[in-house]
């Protein structure tokens, strides 16, 4: 079986690192929420940050 090309090994390490980080974004918001954080707290915010991030990389990496 042939090595795979460079730029499919940076697409899939991009795939990756971007559910990663959306997974990370979850865990906060969920853990922000669970321990009684509001609309107010910093966890929700920056959770819902890294939601964002994560899942527009994933869009862009499979647009392309």
């Amino acid at each position: 079986m042939p090595a795979p090309r460079p730029d499919e090994v940076y697409r899939g390490a991009t795939r990756v690192m971007a559910v990663v980080i959306l997974v990370f974004g979850i865990l906060m918001v969920t853990l922000t929420l669970a321990r009684g954080g509001g609309i107010a707290a910093t966890g929700l915010w920056i959770g819902l940050v890294f939601c964002g991030l994560g899942a527009g990389r994933l869009y862009l990496s499979f647009r392309t």
